[in-house]
């Protein structure tokens, strides 16, 4: 298969094996580095999976490298293809519409994250941390939900340093607000001998659907987890900078790099800077341009003993791990509430090591994950942008892609706003800001100032409310509103958290200090007024919404994690008054179908002008108007 005037690719798999010196102030930084087993050289050893792409004939290639930030293992900039994802792409199936090849760039990636463990994803080998040859044990929490009844064993990340239940807890309750209950020594058990299983007793019994299990225990033998923020900066820095005779097969022919990473690893790559890694060892930078998608201001808890990759916390889970932590902004700020002060990009402003970033959010982590944080100071105010820094926030999205026909665990239909489009054209704008200087579409999120409404913290839970007031929301018939969102704490982690050590946890939310965050406000069909609106949203048939609630069965009234909500208009003016819908019919807003048609088409050739659509994308957002049966029955 060939790609426009970049002709054919060539796909290159392996392991790449990796040293890095304990001694080196940049990757000393790593917690518990000085734990790992060293060769004869006094070099701390890994291994990594591989994968590159890239021109067969380089000289017809655009001189880029893309390094995919892979997810849980799973490489992602596919998906600026269309295509279905996969670390194997070896059929036209898999390069799908070929956007990013067609452009001639090379993609790159390889293992960071030590949870990364099935047979075909992205792994990663990193040493165990030992004390003089002696185990290193520690506390340990799992938050355990599963959304099914037929689930009869939990695996834990580490494994327990004690068979002895009595040096472990496991409790449960149904809802996140319902005071947890301590499940007896004889209602459970570890299910394998090296205690890295749990299951519930007698044998068989199934963890109950969606109700919430969280289990405390002493574990052992830590992972040098950090050891993949090396791996992935040295990947990279050999593949611009190293020679054909080290084995470079870009060698000459990676003029910039860029990233691209939806979710987990964008808060990997938050931790990235803040830790200086986008330095490599001789101080040369790594990324030039990184376009990160549904980051938030978070942390991915790599740098850590016994770090934990494998959560991620939203409305209803995982509040309770070192994920959302200070520093939430780029610049350097001082904490009001401890005194410190830091700043993402603090370490790599000392060496002239910066990159171009876009932070790419949905509506979702406003709601879940506090974004409103990753530009604002720790009282809340906004914070004018870095100069190599751009924030947008796609409105109405929700953190996963969902189907406006399921409704899954949720109480409506789940939002289907994808904001892969406006990726590929914040793609080029980074490109082309990183290349020859083109400044980009200025920032697009809710502000402090204007279109926001703060949450409110509700005194010894987990979330808080946006009131629905403030907020602007419409009472919507057979739709439940409770304002429910994520709150930002002061959480204490013990004594020794500066230096990646967790000794208290989970900590308690009890009295701790809250930092403010907010959300855009809505209008009167309860879509964001800031951000990016899509034609989804700039042209809706329905309400889509970054939160949603979980329905009977599932957690009740609690957060529904990454899915949205998509609550369709109802089609006619009778229909609706019935109904006592106070959002306008289809019939009100757009006549016929081609009033339908034409919205949309103005609403994407708007977006096209203001540099967050492409034009192949605002053809498509039309020929899918054009197709759909909105309001057939007027034609």
């Amino acid at each position: 298969m060939s790609f426009g005037s970049v002709g054919q690719y060539e796909k290159l798999r392996g392991s790449a094996y990796g040293e890095i010196d304990p001694t080196d102030p940049r990757n000393a930084v790593i917690t518990d580095l000085e734990y790992a087993p060293v060769n004869a050289l006094g070099m701390v050893e890994y291994s990594t999976d591989i994968f590159i792409l890239k021109p067969v004939d380089l000289e017809r290639g655009n001189r880029r490298l893309i390094f995919d930030f892979n997810n849980r293992g799973q490489m992602r900039t596919g998906l600026l293809n269309d295509a279905l994802l996969t670390n194997d792409p070896s059929t036209a199936k898999d390069a799908g519409t070929g956007f990013v090849m067609n452009l001639g760039y090379s993609i790159a990636s390889c293992g960071w994250d030590f949870c990364a463990r099935e047979f075909d994803e992205m792994k990663i080998d990193v040493p165990v941390a030992t004390d003089d040859a002696k185990t290193i044990t520690g506390p340990a929490y799992e938050y355990i939900v599963f959304d099914n009844n037929a689930t009869i064993e939990s695996q834990l990340v580490y494994s327990a340093a004690s068979l002895d239940k009595s040096r472990a807890q496991l409790t449960i309750r149904e809802l996140l607000d319902d005071e947890p209950v301590v499940v007896p020594d004889d209602a459970w058990d570890y299910c394998s001998p090296d205690g890295s299983a749990i299951n519930l007793l007698p044998v068989g019994t199934p963890f109950r659907q969606s109700w919430i299990y969280e289990f405390k225990y002493t574990a052992k033998n830590p992972v040098v987890a950090g050891v993949g923020l090396a791996a992935v900066r040295d990947f990279v820095s050999f593949l611009r900078n190293s020679s054909t005779e080290n084995g470079n097969p870009l060698y000459g022919y990676v003029d910039h790099t860029f990233s691209h990473s939806i979710s987990q690893p964008s808060r990997l790559l938050n931790d990235f800077q803040r830790l200086g890694f986008n330095g490599d060892i001789n101080d040369k930078c790594v990324l030039d341009g990184i376009l990160s998608v549904t980051g938030a201001g978070s942390g991915d808890q790599v740098n850590f003993r016994f770090a934990r990759t494998d959560t991620t916390e939203r409305n209803r889970q995982n509040h309770l791990y070192p994920e959302g932590v200070f520093p939430f902004a780029h610049q350097v700020l001082t904490d009001h509430m401890t005194g410190k002060t830091s700043g993402r990009d603090e370490r790599n402003l000392a060496n002239d090591t910066c990159a171009k970033r876009f932070d790419i959010n949905t509506s979702s982590e406003y709601w879940v994950k506090a974004c409103s944080l990753l530009h604002t100071d720790t009282l809340g105010n906004d914070l004018p942008d870095p100069d190599n820094v751009r924030f947008y926030m796609v409105s109405g999205a929700s953190h996963r892609v969902g189907d406006v026909t399921k409704r899954y665990g949720g109480q409506q239909f789940t939002n289907a706003v994808d904001p892969v489009p406006t990726e590929r054209a914040l793609l080029l704008a980074l490109d082309a800001w990183v290349s020859n200087g083109t400044m980009p579409p200025s920032s697009r999120v809710p502000r402090a100032s204007e279109g926001a409404v703060f949450a409110v913290p509700q005194t010894g839970s987990q979330t808080g409310i946006v009131p629905q007031a403030e907020l602007g929301w419409p009472t919507i018939p057979e739709v439940t509103y409770t304002g429910l969102i994520t709150t930002r704490y002061l959480l204490d982690f013990g004594e020794g958290f500066e230096a990646g050590i967790v000794t208290n946890i989970p900590p308690s939310v009890i009295g701790r200090p809250t930092y403010p965050n907010f959300v855009s406000k809505v209008d009167a069909d309860g879509n964001e007024i800031s951000g990016i609106r899509l034609p989804e949203v700039a042209a809706p048939i329905a309400t889509t919404t970054g939160w949603a609630l979980r329905r009977v069965g599932f957690g009740g009234d609690d957060g529904n994690e990454a899915e949205g909500q998509h609550i369709p208009f109802k089609a006619t003016r009778a229909e609706r008054i019935e109904a006592g819908d106070p959002r306008l019919s289809l019939e009100e807003r757009y006549t016929d179908h081609s009033g339908y048609v034409v919205e949309v088409t103005k609403a994407a050739k708007k977006l096209e002008s203001e540099g967050f659509l492409l034009s192949a994308d605002v053809q498509k957002y039309i020929e899918r108007a054009e197709k759909s049966d909105v309001l057939l029955f007027r034609t």
